[in-house]
């Protein structure tokens, strides 16, 4: 008996089949993982381009002054909860003086809690911020 079973499992502790079957398990998991990675590829330049891959899918610009928040939600790496906070913050800044435009440089975002210089930067591409003072007329 003892024999029977040294020369199926020679040594491993996994009978012939067992090895077969794990064999045959390991060889569908790499199948299935090149699949992914040939269906999935995606090449991330180094350094980085200066506009964004997906910056071409905002039409135009947004102005962080008149925009909702879903438009600026729009924005690649802005999210809604960020979006939501620029408008309340602008909306703080027209109760407190109805006259004043709450960004008019790319700068003036990080009055908004969460956003920093890295986010600023990563946002100019895809807003832009008015060029006349409110009182001045053409």
């Amino acid at each position: 008996m003892g024999d029977a079973r040294g020369r199926d499992s020679d040594g491993f502790g996994w009978s012939l089949s067992q090895r077969r079957a794990l064999i045959v398990l390991l060889v569908v998991f790499l199948l299935v993982l090149c699949v992914r990675l040939a269906m999935d590829r995606q090449y991330v330049p180094d350094p980085q381009p200066p506009r964004g891959v997906r910056s071409a899918e905002v039409a135009d610009r947004i102005d962080p002054n008149t925009a909702d928040w879903q438009a600026l939600a729009a924005i690649p790496s802005l999210g809604e909860k960020r979006a939501r906070e620029i408008v309340a913050y602008r909306d703080h800044v027209h109760a407190t003086d109805p006259t004043t435009i709450a960004f008019r440089l790319p700068a003036d975002l990080r009055h908004v809690r969460g956003i920093g210089p890295a986010t600023v930067e990563n946002l100019q591409p895809y807003l832009v911020f008015p060029t006349a003072r409110p009182n001045e007329k053409d």
